[in-house]
């Protein structure tokens, strides 16, 4: 993966979490809990994108 699609992407999604948090009026909850599932679906992504969620997933308890 390109570091510049992933730094295109973040921006993007930066960008767009910004518009929502600014101009959609939600209660204070609601916005935190959108931000958390955002934040935690982007971490997601850039490591299955490095490839370190595969190592993860291979490691034994």
């Amino acid at each position: 993966m390109p570091l510049v699609s992933i730094v295109i992407t973040l921006i993007v999604v930066g960008v767009l979490l910004w518009l929502v948090n600014s101009y959609i009026p939600m209660q204070s909850t609601i916005k935190k809990i959108l931000n958390a599932v955002i934040v935690i679906a982007v971490v997601l992504w850039l490591l299955n994108g490095f490839g370190l969620l595969d190592d993860i997933r291979r490691v034994k308890i």
